[in-house]
């Protein structure tokens, strides 16, 4: 009897550390899958051809600073590159990010709004977080339906006359 005691002492002891191991891993498993979506981190873009050189320079300098985090910065030297090239839509853009990441969502989405006015294609533009709602480029542009010829005539079987 003492034998069968012993072996069951040693299972319940093997149960216990199974269920003490798919515990932890149950435990360390369940973090790694959670529901919160990870936001992409979004880069400024670069300008456009036919800019003056120094918006060139002011749109490298605000990328640097939004990419080290100090949005302030950023802010800073895309206003100066959006006020030497106002029609220029990824000058907007960069701004829009800068003031996006800085809170302010409502001046963010009007340079979203006015970047996508000014390249209305630009899939990178319109995924931007002021116009994601709205969904892609090609959604928005909407097609002509076909025309269909109107008679006053009742229709007939066969052709008759």
């Amino acid at each position: 009897m003492t034998v069968i005691r012993l072996s069951e002492d040693v299972s319940d002891r093997g149960l216990r550390l199974l269920g003490a191991i798919m515990m932890i891993s149950l435990l360390c498993w369940l973090p790694a899958c959670s529901s919160t979506p990870k936001v992409k981190l979004r880069t400024p873009l670069a300008v456009g051809p036919g800019v003056p050189p120094a918006v060139l320079k002011l749109t490298e300098q605000g990328t640097q600073a939004h990419l080290a985090g100090n949005y302030e910065q950023a802010r800073t030297y895309f206003e100066q590159a959006v006020s030497l090239a106002p029609s220029s839509a990824e000058a907007h853009y960069n701004l829009g990010l800068s003031l996006f990441a800085r809170g302010d969502t409502e001046r963010a989405r009007e340079q979203f709004i006015e970047a996508a006015n000014l390249a209305p294609g630009d899939k990178v533009i319109w995924d931007s977080p002021a116009l994601r709602p709205f969904g892609s480029p090609e959604g928005a542009i909407t097609k002509k339906a076909k025309e269909v010829p109107y008679s006053t005539q009742r229709p007939t079987f066969g052709g008759g006359r």
